[in-house]
């Protein structure tokens, strides 16, 4: 009998095995994997099957009852989408079936899955759960193919290097279409993807699923155990040219990448299934090679063999190259290898308020373990936090666990000072691991509290949610003085604002805010400002002169200093340049911030004894207003680069729309079939 998989990777005699002797899961049985998607390509109905057949769950929840495990907010449950992505985990033994090859059959793997929305408002949660994931199912629409979100989250797993495989879902559907939606990988995102599992039939006659590479069918019967039995039986003669053309591809499409698959194929051997599987598994983890699978999730049809291809094909936590980190004194750079025996590493990748047990911080740990109790210290803040807690979320249970291992996702409970991507490690090996990186915000509204007493509580509840989600930000506009929020998108920032009403109780009105214009100036000119009150006793005295002229587009403000012979005593110079400084943040025309000035102190004089730093700050701040007025100030509307990504075709409407928004197209360029418009 040939050695399996298993048995090669052994650790070889003297080599040192990662595994900490008391881990459940050894790693090379672990994988971590994201299901991500385009909106409603059925990310969530995925993992909630997943749970079912590997036993976590005992009845199947639905996206549309709101009944689902991973989307357990109100919110989401309402509404029927996953807002934040939901960490769950599992274990799935490959089933031993005749005449099917399995790489890893019937050994115990522990799965842990993150399901992540699909709306691009919630992008910061596919980036974050892709940034520590070793492996992803993107899923698509049968009916559909590739769709615009599916491209996003598609680019943000090549830019982690996170290798994939392809669902393709609800080939139920009127209109669904195996081939067109395969063919759409290969045109829109450009993938190397190739059937694995054809679905067997389509539409209303879809029964279950064509094994290319054992050349077998998967009938799926259609009593009420939900899909969890199934028979393997040879393929049905109408099928019989199907699998084989498709399994020639395979071969065909493998062995150009895979060197082992191309010697057999020069040589003549046949290709076994073993070969095939590993050399498929090689080029999956090397990201050369996607494979594909048919199937509908509703339908509970090709769940338990999408889990098979998880297993078989996507990496163990030590079949990626190590976390790279870099020393936080030095920048020089740092592995942290996978292994249960190394130094602590590990990444916050999510915070999260939760009702029952608080803050929670959900990690990946790259290396290392972590106990309860053990210290972690963080190179960014320079503090040390004790670990009192920590729990591992099974569904929607909370588990308390004694120890996590290299390669888990948990949560910590209860630590203070951390905010998304921060790196916890151990204090005498400290590393700094590359955050996951964030879009910034596109759409901004004002908010204001309905009453007085909600005042410090929407602060409060601001400022928990934006410790939570990286892509919200709160800030106070310095010239309106309004609150704004800020997020990814008005879905985004209303479920803000229902997130405030429910868990913090506070009660907010929203409205657009004003735009952010700026003024400048046109002209050269001359500003004198005085400050002179005589009240009895000591008064104040300020005499200052400026000339203002304006400068080059994103100069800012740059102040000089040219008096000569102390007609201002030296003292007092710091203070009017303060003044200068205050007065460009409010304009004459609208209470603008000025941009763009160039700014000399030429005149002015002093008293012995009325004179002081507020007096000439006040002077600095008439002088300026008084140049303004007379340099004919205009106001500056903001400009966006806009890039925009558009399939050839529409290109003639696009361009028509920027410019009847007085839009001015800088340059157009192709690629693929798709025309970038840079305005």
């Amino acid at each position: 009998m040939p050695a399996t998989l298993e048995q090669k990777k052994a650790p070889a005699a003297g080599a040192k095995n990662p595994n900490s002797p008391d881990r459940k899961f050894p790693l090379e049985r672990t994988r971590n994997i994201g299901i991500a998607a385009h909106i409603d390509a059925g990310k969530t109905t995925i993992t909630e099957r997943v749970l079912f057949y590997t036993g976590m769950i005992h009845k199947m929840g639905e996206v549309h009852e709101g009944t689902t495990v991973t989307d357990w907010m109100e919110q989401e449950r309402e509404r029927g989408i996953t807002i934040t992505s939901a960490a769950t985990t599992c274990s799935w033994a490959q089933r031993k079936e005749e005449g099917v090859y399995k790489i890893f059959e019937g050994i115990k793997q522990r799965i842990n899955i993150i399901d992540t929305p699909g709306h691009v408002d919630f992008t910061a949660e596919v980036e974050r759960s892709l940034r520590v994931l070793d492996g992803a199912i993107a899923v698509f629409d049968g009916v559909a193919g590739v769709q615009p979100q599916s491209e996003t989250v598609w680019r943000q797993a090549t830019k982690y290097n996170v290798p994939r495989l392809a669902f393709i879902n609800k080939m139920d559907r009127v209109g669904a279409d195996f081939e067109m939606s395969v063919k759409s990988i290969h045109n829109k995102l450009g993938a190397n993807a190739w059937p694995i599992l054809l679905p067997l039939g389509r539409e209303d006659q879809l029964r279950g699923q064509l094994d290319v590479i054992n050349k077998k069918a998967i009938i799926y019967s259609d009593n009420d155990q939900l899909g969890s039995t199934y028979e393997v039986t040879d393929v049905p003669k109408e099928y019989a040219d199907l699998v084989d053309k498709a399994y020639s591809d395979l071969v065909e499409q493998v062995s150009n990448i895979d060197d082992e698959v191309a010697e057999a194929v020069i040589h003549e051997r046949p290709v076994t299934p073993e070969l095939l599987k590993a050399g498929i598994r090689r080029q999956t983890i090397a990201n050369k090679f996607v494979p594909v699978i048919g199937g509908s999730a509703l339908k509970n049809i090709g769940v338990q063999y999408l889990v098979d291809a998880v297993v078989d094909y996507l990496p163990s936590p030590l079949d990626i190259p190590p976390a790279r980190g870099q020393d936080p004194d030095t920048g020089e750079p740092i592995e942290a290898p996978t292994d249960d025996n190394g130094n602590f590493c590990s990444l916050a990748f999510k915070l999260w308020s939760d009702p029952f047990v608080g803050k929670l911080v959900f990690f990946r740990v790259y290396s290392g373990t972590l106990s309860k109790g053990d210290t972690v210290y963080n190179p960014r803040t320079n503090k040390r936090e004790r670990i009192s807690r920590l729990i591992q979320i099974q569904a929607d249970k909370r588990e308390d666990i004694q120890t996590c291992y290299s390669g888990d996702i948990a949560a910590i409970v209860g630590i203070k000072n951390i905010t998304t991507g921060d790196t916890l490690c151990d204090e005498d090996h400290q590393v700094l691991l590359e955050p996951p990186s964030f879009p910034d915000p596109v759409i901004s509204m004002a908010i204001e509290p309905k009453t007085k007493l909600d005042q410090e509580k929407m602060a409060t509840a601001l400022q928990r949610l934006a410790e939570e989600d990286p892509t919200f930000r709160v800030y106070t506009h310095e010239d309106t003085g309004q609150t704004i929020i800020a997020g990814m998108g008005e879905l985004h920032l209303e479920i803000i604002r229902d997130r405030m009403f429910r868990e913090f109780k506070v009660d907010a009105n929203a409205g657009k805010p004003q735009i952010a214009y700026r003024e400048t100036i046109t002209a050269s000119a001359h500003g004198v400002g005085k400050l002179i009150k005589q009240s009895g006793g000591r008064g104040q005295y300020g005499h200052v002169e400026v000339d203002v002229r304006p400068a080059e587009r994103s100069k800012g403000l740059v102040v000089e200093n040219k008096i000569v012979g102390g007609i201002i005593p030296r003292e007092y110079i710091p203070a009017v340049k303060k003044g200068i400084e205050e007065a460009v943040l409010n304009g004459v025309l609208g209470g603008y911030p000025v941009v763009d000035v160039e700014v000399d102190i030429v005149y002015g004089s002093f008293h012995e004894v009325d004179s002081s730093e507020l007096a000439f700050k006040m002077a600095a701040i008439f002088a300026m207003k008084d140049g303004f007025r007379q340099g004919k100030p205009i106001l500056l509307e903001p400009i966006m680069k806009v890039e925009n990504i558009t399939p050839d075709e529409f290109q003639g409407d696009i361009c028509g729309d920027l410019s009847r928004r007085r839009g001015s197209i800088n340059n157009i360029e192709t690629r693929g079939n798709l025309a970038i418009i840079h305005a």
